[in-house]
């Protein structure tokens, strides 16, 4: 997994040589710029002529192909600004990402996943949109406000979102038809949820191996199933002043439950070591009636001949809940054309690049103008795309803060034997994992 913590103290390293290098140790700490120091430095010309800007992001090939249209659209309107974008596989981008920052040689644009903001952000390496957006105040009117929330700090906005992702179920109509279940009715709930999950799996030829599983996702990472689980259960996953981790509470505990027992009582969800033998994902390979997941995955299922369908998450005892997250676009602080890179991530949350982004299929467009019209309700896979939409009604962010990396690995590979089956104490791995996760948190968050 990914380690900031290590990555930072690599940067802080090399910049103590560089200070003795150029005379003399730094014997002061940086400190975050004013808003007047923050907004002569956005604005401030550095250069003249043309401006050739590197971006960089993570995605599939097909991503590529539809940025490079947003940029030649772009670059149509706006000649003297050349963008050349980099896609890279998930964690190729991230390890390429850290080595340039530590070698002071950022791309001037590049993609974060939003729940690493934070960890970005707070060590001065992002250049402070605030003086652009005071400058443009109606500028994110028409982007849904869920999306804004992880980005925004006392100093300012250092980056903006570009799409968003919310968690829902999907269900493969084929498999309930054949079972005589009926489709999930958007007013459920977990207990509909899983009679629904343990009707659907099945032993087809009888030979005491389930052929069939009711539903199947990741539970390393809360994104996909159990933050959704624990607050509508009545839970939460972190303390607001981000010190304090809260899944050990007794309601989160009704909620761990609820997973372990549809895995081991109900068996209708596969362990790990199951999941591996069919390349993790179940939903897409055929084997599971339901998955909970983001419209990032909506391509891939089709392009597999999936007849499929979604709906909202189940309501449990304290009510509906699911995830929404996003990725966005940051500026690195030192690049040579912050005009210009500001120029092209305000052209990202435009209509015509957040039209295609619609197109693409992948994500929800942050711009409600664009998410609320045919060019993403009306795409060529006919599923209930507005339910991505409608589930901002009751979305909670995916959680935002310092140390995230660390403490999600922590809590993932805390409880990754209890799902692969070698662990049967639930509650004894919780309080193992806890204060070691308080401890993440009491690094970064003192």
């Amino acid at each position: 997994m990914k380690r900031l913590a290590l990555f930072f103290a690599l940067v802080l390293v090399l910049s103590m040589v560089l200070n003795a290098c150029a005379g003399g140790p730094q014997t002061t700490a940086p400190t975050q710029p004013s808003p007047t120091t923050a907004q002569a430095e956005a604005t401030a010309p550095v250069s003249t002529g043309k401006a050739e800007l590197r971006m960089m992001m993570w995605g599939a090939p097909e991503e590529l192909a539809i940025w490079k249209q947003i940029v030649a659209d772009f670059q149509a309107n706006n000649p003297e600004i050349t963008v050349n974008v980099e896609v890279s596989e998930w964690e190729a981008y991230w390890t390429k990402l850290k080595t340039l920052l530590a070698a002071g040689t950022p791309p001037d644009i590049f993609a974060i996943d939003a729940p690493y903001y934070l960890d970005y952000q707070t060590r001065g390496v992002l250049l402070n949109l605030q003086p652009y957006l005071d400058a443009e105040p109606n500028l994110l009117d028409d982007v849904y406000p869920q999306t804004l929330k992880a980005y925004q700090t006392p100093e300012g906005y250092f980056g903006l979102p570009r799409d968003f992702q919310t968690i829902v179920v999907f269900y493969n109509k084929d498999m309930f038809d054949a079972a005589g279940v009926p489709y999930p009715s958007p007013d459920w709930t977990y207990d509909d949820f899983r009679a629904t999950a343990k009707a659907l799996t099945l032993d087809k030829d009888k030979d005491g191996v389930i052929d069939q599983y009711g539903y199947a996702t990741d539970l390393w990472d809360m994104e996909l199933f159990w933050s959704e689980v624990i607050w509508a259960f009545g839970g939460d996953i972190i303390s607001p002043d981000h010190t304090q981790t809260l899944i050990g509470s007794p309601e989160a505990r009704k909620a761990w439950r609820f997973i372990y027992d549809m895995m081991f009582v109900d068996k209708s969800m596969p362990d790990t070591t199951t999941a591996a033998q069919y390349g993790g994902d179940l939903f897409q390979a055929g084997k599971a009636a339901m998955t909970t997941i983001g419209h990032w995955a909506v391509p891939g299922y089709a392009e597999a001949g999936l007849n499929f369908d979604v709906v909202q998450m189940p309501a449990g005892p304290a009510g509906r809940a699911t995830s929404v997250n996003s990725a966005g676009f940051v500026i690195a602080k030192n690049t040579k054309y912050p005009d210009a890179a500001w120029k092209f991530l305000k052209f990202v949350i435009s209509t015509p690049a957040q039209t295609r982004l619609a197109e693409l299929g992948f994500a929800c467009p942050v711009l409600k103008s664009v998410a609320e019209s045919p060019a993403f309700l009306d795409q060529p896979i006919k599923i209930n795309h507005k339910v991505f939409l409608d589930s901002l009604e009751f979305a909670r962010m995916k959680p935002v803060f310092k140390g995230y990396d660390e403490w999600a690995s922590v809590i993932g590979d805390g409880m990754a034997p209890i799902w692969a089956g070698e662990e049967a104490d639930l509650d004894a791995v919780l309080d193992e994992i806890i204060p070691q996760a308080d401890d993440v948190l009491k690094q970064y968050n003192p």
